[in-house]
This record gives structure tokens, C-alpha cells and sequence, in this order.
């Protein structure tokens, strides 16, 4: 096919419109469909205020979409370009009214060449229904939150059904599921053998698709607690791409879990330079912070993520064991009081619990939290009796949560949670078996030396 391409050159990237192709030094840059029909919208109108609704009628045209879509096609093309030369992003967000392309562009025309079948899978544009379904998703599952994950494992099989050959859909699946196995709203067996075979269909369809490198990542960290090969697929996806906010946050925890606390930490804060306002990014770092033992930096960054999302549950979860590790017994109280309540706890049970920490005290919250949770998860059960001081339940619960690969034992060898069994040998038999003996030493030494 003849004619001429519509091409534009800014920074040090080329935008090839009609072939859907951005380009940096030579490579490829892989957006999502609706991604790259956002940054052609802004292009075309650079240096003027696109406002949100000319935006979204631009490039959804009649489908009716959410307002609150822009902002995560507008976050991953920020992640994708990074910063201009001047150190200023390409894309300025104009509060409550819009988005403008402030760097300087050249626009111009070029001899458009035959069509190839040789674009990359994540290139090909899929239906406005499917990139649609794909970006809800994603939204659902950065909130780390209970009741959003179940929408996002929905829209990515919505979106598989509408395309079943779209690669980032099964990935974004994948991912889904280990979220669902992390948070308990599944089996953890069920759902990482679901995640497995979506991450191995979505690699089969596109090897270079670094969603599906971290979903496969994530099966090995969490469920298969194959850390090589864990790490290998992360710094896989990593390569192919460097601002895959999910990959560095879970190469961050993989890096603490082997006992590399700060530069877990440090790959986590990459993060935050390209995403300043996701509740979750600054809720991993706070978490990097527990595990170094540094409970007010934790509160401080918890107290951010708070602010970023006050509904978020796991935060306010998070901040009542960083006062617990304080000492600040009522604080810790009060916290877990509002974490139940918004959890949905029934009134009844509230006052029981409120009535035991009068009480008894801790002692009581601990004993009270037996008697609840008799049938738990077994790694509940394992860190309250540990608490309690009855250590030989204590393992015994931690056995059949080793045995059934429980995700919340990943940083078994660094959490500060595991520390009233550290004073028992029999600890460091349970690393040696999960592999974790040298992720141990690493962070003894690194706590020794702060």
C-alpha cells in the first residue's frame, strides 16, 4: 500500500501513526492500543489543553467510558517515555480540567512502506472493548484491594472471550489470579495453576510480552518459591521493560525475601519517581521498612498510602502491626478496631474483642483471637501461638503452612513478624528446607550493620 505516514518526532522517540509503531534509538516501545491512541490524540493537539471529555470522545468516540480511564493509559505512557531531556515530563496534567503534550515535537510526513506481519503482538490494536477491559483491569488490581480484585479477574476474561489471541490479556489474568491466591479470595493451589497456564499462554502467544514475564515471575516467587527462577523471569520482564511498575515492585519483595533488604528497597523507590501517587507503590515501600525493622518510616509511608486511598484495608491493617512492634498497645488497638469494622466484622464481635483488651490486655486480644480463628489459616494460628509463647503449636502450624506453600511465608527468613521463633532452632530448619538459610544471614547482617 502507497501514500504517506503521519510521523512525529519528540525527545529521543518517533511515533509512526499509521503503522501504530513507537519507536526509541531503533526499538520498538510496546504501548497497549488505547495508549497509543491517547498519545496521537495529544500529539496532534501539543502544547494546548486537551480537556478530559474532548480526550475520551477523541479516542473512544461513542462507547461510553469512565473518566477515570485516562488516567491509567496517561500513567503507562508516562512510564513508557520517562522524562525529556530538560527533565520535565512529556505529558502535563492540567488539575480538574485535562492533559497537555508540553515537549517541544516535529511533525512530518513519510512514504508509508507495504504492510508487514511482522508487528509484535502487543503492538496489534485490539477492539476498543477489549483495550478497554485491559485497562479496567489493570486499575482494579493496583489498588491491592479485596473487593477489586474480583473485577479485574473479570474483565481480563471478558476481554480473553472478546480476543482470545491478545497476549496482554491473559497475562493481566494471570496476574489476577496470584492476587487472589495473596489475598485469599481463592485457594492458593486453585488460583496459581490458574495463573500458571494464563501466564504460559500469554508467553506462547508473545515471548517478549513482559506482563506475562511478571505473572510467570509471580507464580514462581509466590507459589512455587523457586527463586532463581523467579528472578530470572523479573529481570526478564525488566529488560524488555524497564518501567513495568509491577515487575519492580515484585522484584523488590523477591530481593527482601532472599534477604537483600535495601535493595529491595531501593528497587521499589524507582517506582515511586514515575508513580508519586499510587497508594500501593507507597505501601511496598512502607513494607520494605518493616522488614528493616524501621517502624516509624514505616508508619510515615503507611500514613501516605492512607492518605493517597483512606479505604484502603491492607494499609490500615499494616499500620496497626507497625504500632504493635512499637509497644503502643492502644494505638495498635484503635487501628485494628477500624481495620475490622471497615472489613465488615460483625458489631458483637467488635465488642468482644474491644472488652478483651480491657480486660486482659494484649494477652487477651491473643487469646481471644484463638478462640475466633480455631479454624484459620494455619499461618494466622502459627504467629498467635508464637505470641502467645506456645511454641511446639506454634511450628506445628507452621509445618502445614509450609507444606501447603502459603504466599504469606515468602518472607519467612526477614519478617519481624516470625521473630519470637527465631529464639527456637527449630526455625532455621524450616529455612533450610524453604532455601531461605543464606536469605537469613544476609538480613541478620544487614540488621546488624544499620
Amino acid at each position: 500500500m502507497s501514500g504517506t505516514s503521519e510521523v512525529y518526532e519528540f525527545g529521543r522517540f518517533v511515533l509512526d501513526v499509521r503503522e501504530r509503531r513507537l519507536s526509541s534509538a531503533g526499538r520498538i516501545v510496546t504501548l497497549a492500543p488505547r495508549a497509543h491512541d491517547v498519545l496521537v490524540a495529544l500529539l496532534r493537539h501539543a502544547g494546548t489543553l486537551v480537556t478530559k471529555r474532548e480526550l475520551l470522545d477523541l479516542v473512544w468516540g461513542d462507547v461510553s467510558v469512565d473518566e477515570g480511564v485516562l488516567s491509567v493509559y496517561v500513567s503507562a505512557l508516562r512510564k513508557s517515555l520517562g522524562e525529556s531531556a530538560d527533565g520535565a515530563a512529556y505529558i502535563e496534567t492540567v488539575p480538574r480540567a485535562g492533559y497537555r503534550f508540553s515537549a517541544a515535537i516535529r511533525r512530518r510526513e513519510a512514504p508509508a512502506g507495504a504492510l508487514s506481519m511482522k508487528w509484535p503482538i502487543g503492538v496489534l490494536p485490539a477492539t476498543p472493548e477489549v483495550s478497554e477491559l485491559i485497562g479496567r483491569g489493570r486499575a482494579c488490581l493496583m489498588t491491592a484491594s479485596r473487593s477489586e480484585i474480583p473485577r479485574a479477574v473479570m474483565a481480563f476474561r471478558t476481554a480473553i472471550e472478546l480476543d482470545p489471541g491478545y497476549a496482554a490479556a491473559h497475562a493481566g489474568l494471570a496476574v489476577a489470579h496470584c492476587a487472589e491466591a495473596e489475598l485469599r479470595l481463592a485457594a492458593p493451589d486453585a488460583a496459581y495453576t490458574s495463573a500458571r497456564a494464563a501466564a504460559l499462554r500469554a508467553l506462547a502467544m508473545e515471548a517478549s510480552n513482559a506482563d506475562a514475564q511478571v505473572a510467570l515471575g509471580t507464580v514462581l516467587f509466590l507459589s512455587d518459591w523457586n527463586w532463581n527462577g523467579a528472578r530470572r523471569s523479573l529481570e526478564r520482564a525488566l529488560e524488555l521493560n524497564a518501567d513495568h511498575t509491577e515487575g519492580w515492585l515484585l522484584y523488590g519483595r523477591l530481593l527482601e525475601a532472599l534477604g537483600y533488604l535495601g535493595e529491595g528497597l531501593a528497587a521499589k523507590q524507582r517506582v515511586l519517581e514515575r508513580d508519586p501517587h499510587s497508594a500501593t507503590v507507597h505501601l511496598q515501600i512502607a513494607l520494605s521498612y518493616w522488614n528493616q525493622r524501621r517502624f516509624d518510616s514505616m508508619i510515615a509511608w503507611v500514613t501516605r498510602a492512607l492518605e493517597l486511598d483512606p479505604e484502603h484495608l491492607l494499609a490500615r491493617e499494616y499500620l496497626a502491626a507497625a504500632y504493635l512492634k512499637k509497644g503502643a498497645l492502644d494505638r495498635h488497638m484503635a487501628e485494628s478496631l477500624l481495620h475490622a469494622r471497615a472489613a465488615g466484622c460483625p458489631p458483637e464481635l467488635l465488642d468482644d474483642l474491644r472488652r478483651s483488651y480491657e480486660t486482659r490486655g494484649r494477652a487477651g486480644v491473643v487469646e481471644f483471637a484463638l478462640r475466633a480463628n480455631a479454624s484459620g489459616p494455619p499461618v494466622q494460628l502459627a504467629l498467635l501461638h508464637s505470641e502467645a509463647g506456645n511454641l511446639d503449636e506454634a511450628f506445628q502450624h507452621l509445618d502445614t503452612a509450609i507444606a501447603r506453600r502459603d504466599p504469606a511465608l515468602v518472607h519467612l527468613a526477614v519478617g519481624p513478624q516470625w521473630d519470637s521463633l527465631r529464639v527456637d532452632r527449630r526455625i532455621d530448619e524450616r529455612l533450610e528446607g524453604m532455601g531461605l538459610a543464606e536469605a537469613a544471614e544476609r538480613s541478620r547482617r544487614f540488621l546488624q550493620q544499620r
